[in-house]
């Protein structure tokens, strides 16, 4: 037996098509093309060029027919996004970035004039962030409440690139439940919640699970592109939820870190906690494949480093991410740490600026050389790493032997190395290309080729190799810059 796939993968700073392949035993995944991810800033304001990265998806669609074709289609994206169709199907302004700055003014507004964060908490789930799409939402209805008067639909981006792809209107489970709008018990809108938000029901469609055939290629793009038109199946389109079905693991516990741009810190559960300690914690709890319940915290990532890196580039030192990672080992850890989590990081621009003021403002030595702040970024994200799973732990009563961690950030070893020590567990790294694995099987679970998710990563585990990272013998160093960073954030 062998079947072939096709799935596309949008990051927030790159995307890429891949072919997935699988002899009945083992799965393999070939990249067919990559571009870049390149928001722009416009006027003050941030958007996605949307039209530019569906054009990359018809890059790849006739990249891939080079290589002898595909059954089926399956996309996914970042979480909270989306763009609103009119009457007839098309857009209605620019999709706005999910780091766009109006949000987080329309957030607070939203808690203190529509419904406090704990009742929100309560019926969604959804650990606060100012980009949740429930509070992205309040800032169209207050600034232009006019895009909300002529959508017909709101569609989150994988769902928007489905229906570029087929004409179809449909949302996916594990997208929507990122948005701040689910009621996380009945896996369905939140009615109430959406009055109370003051817009129109009629642009949420029907949710479907993950793993459903959204509809065929239209006849107008095969003929454009001269390909067949093959069936587009809904995965686990939030990028996390397609990194997480690919996770090595057959343990019921696992908790697990998808290491991007965003580290997705946490474990699966059977039900939603949405307690008062899961609140405070800020974890989140996100839909994943079949029913599940990811609960997670989402933690800044490697995006301090990508967006650091673009910062000293632009100043003319043609930097690349190993030359990062060797200039910070050669400075010493723990000299000073920031929460990687403060709202002051989360806008693109001049990170390491605001590192060091960070540093400054907090009594601590401040990061001079570019290897001085790579150390202070990666021990702080290494924290709150730790910080995270002692959380899960305490909420879930439950300890846990390993950490799984997968995506492309577990190329970067140092990181790797400084969660072991930190956590004071094994780390498990692999493998890179999970997401997209993850969407692989889940189109290979559509076409019957797969059972189910258990089989599903059985047949990763057999089809690529992890490397282990085990703590070092004396963690006493580490122990104490944990001990201090709790101090610094107030915990």
């Amino acid at each position: 037996m062998n079947r072939s796939v096709l799935a596309f993968d949008f990051g927030a700073s790159s995307g890429r098509a891949m072919l997935g392949s699988f002899d009945g035993e083992k799965v393999s995944v070939k990249e067919i093309h990559r571009f870049s991810n390149d928001p722009e800033m416009i006027n003050g304001l941030y958007y996605w060029d949307i039209v530019r990265l569906f054009h990359e998806i018809k890059t790849g669609l006739l990249k891939a027919k080079e290589y002898g074709g595909y059954e089926s289609i399956g996309i996914d994206t970042w979480g909270v996004d989306f763009g609103l169709l009119d009457s007839k199907g098309r857009l209605v302004g620019n999709v706005y970035h999910y780091r766009d700055a109006r949000n987080e003014i329309a957030a607070q507004d939203f808690l203190a004039h529509i419904m406090p964060m704990e009742e929100l908490y309560r019926r969604t789930g959804i650990q606060y962030a100012p980009f949740n799409t429930v509070f992205q939402l309040h800032a169209l209805k207050t600034q232009q409440p006019y895009l909300l008067e002529n959508a017909e639909h709101l569609l989150f981006l994988p769902d928007l690139f489905d229906y570029f792809l087929t004409g179809k209107i449909h949302t996916d489970y594990s997208e929507a439940s990122t948005s701040g709008l689910l009621d996380v018990r009945a896996k369905d809108w939140d009615w109430d919640l959406i009055d109370k938000l003051g817009v129109p029901r009629r642009i949420f469609s029907k949710i479907s699970p993950s793993g459903e055939v959204v509809g065929a290629l239209e006849q107008d793009l095969c003929d454009e592109l001269m390909i067949d038109p093959v069936k587009v199946i809904s995965v686990a389109s939030h990028d996390t939820a397609s990194a997480v079905a690919a996770v090595p693991s057959t343990e019921r516990d696992t908790v697990y870190i998808s290491c991007g741009t965003w580290s997705l810190f946490g474990t699966e559960l059977d039900e939603p906690n949405t307690s008062d300690e899961a609140r405070e914690s800020n974890l989140t709890n996100e839909g994943g494949c079949q029913g599940k319940i990811r609960f997670l915290k989402n933690i800044m990532g490697t995006w301090l480093i990508q967006q650091s890196r673009r910062y000293w580039n632009r100043q003319g030192h043609n930097l690349s991410y190993d030359d990062l990672e060797q200039m910070a080992n050669a400075c010493t850890p723990f000299q000073s740490v920031v929460d990687v989590d403060d709202s002051v990081f989360l806008a693109p621009g001049d990170i390491p600026v605001r590192i060091q003021e960070y540093c400054r403002k907090t009594n601590q030595p401040v990061p001079q050389s570019i290897g001085e702040i790579m150390q202070c970024i990666y021990c702080s994200i290494a924290l709150r790493y730790r910080y995270t799973f002692d959380s899960l732990k305490k909420i879930t009563g439950k300890e846990y032997t390993a950490i799984h961690m997968v995506g492309g950030g577990i190329q970067d070893k140092t990181l790797c190395r400084l969660a072991a020590n930190t956590c004071g567990v094994k780390v498990i790294a692999g493998p890179i290309e999970a997401t997209v694995i993850g969407n692989v099987m889940v189109q290979l679970i559509a076409g019957g080729a797969v059972k189910d998710l258990d089989e599903a990563r059985r047949i990763v585990k057999a089809s690529f190799d992890c490397k282990t990272y085990l703590p070092e013998e004396d963690l006493t160093a580490y122990k104490l810059a944990y001990l201090q960073y709790r101090k610094l954030i107030g915990a």
